[in-house]
């Protein structure tokens, strides 16, 4: 249901317009990544450090927690649009904007409990080595 405000902009024939990125006014204006950052984990509730699941996957592909940044969908959208980065989508599965591999799994409560995703994660891993090993040659 209208306003009375938004009718009254109406009939003076004032166009309203609404943020897309509301966050920035809030001053987030854009997220920046460490230099040493080598994976994205993006999730709607990014895990926390200590999780041993994410642990040992990070330990799999030789990575400490200081090069891993955590991130929300939104905070992405933030990213600056050139950047690069391997990528772990966390429960989300639409590809992100952003440059280099994505890595797709279900989200972390049903990763713990899916044989099958954990296998399915590891193979995405062994497929894009070279992108997180590239002095492996």
């Amino acid at each position: 249901m209208a306003s009375r405000r938004d009718t009254l902009l109406q009939q003076l024939g004032i166009t309203q317009w609404t943020l897309r990125r509301p966050a920035v006014l809030q001053g987030e204006v854009a997220v920046s990544l460490p230099p040493d950052t080598k994976l994205l984990i993006v999730a709607d509730v990014p895990p926390a450090e200590d999780d041993p699941l994410v642990t040992d996957v990070l330990r799999s592909m030789a990575l400490s927690s200081q090069q891993v940044y955590r991130l929300t969908p939104e905070q992405v959208a933030m990213l600056p649009e050139d950047t690069r980065c391997n990528v772990w989508r966390l429960g989300l599965s639409e590809p992100l904007t952003l440059a280099g591999p994505q890595l797709s799994s279900p989200a972390l409560a049903e990763l713990y409990q899916d044989a099958g995703a954990k296998r399915a994660l590891w193979q995405q891993i062994c497929e894009n080595e070279q992108h997180f090993y590239p002095d492996a040659r």
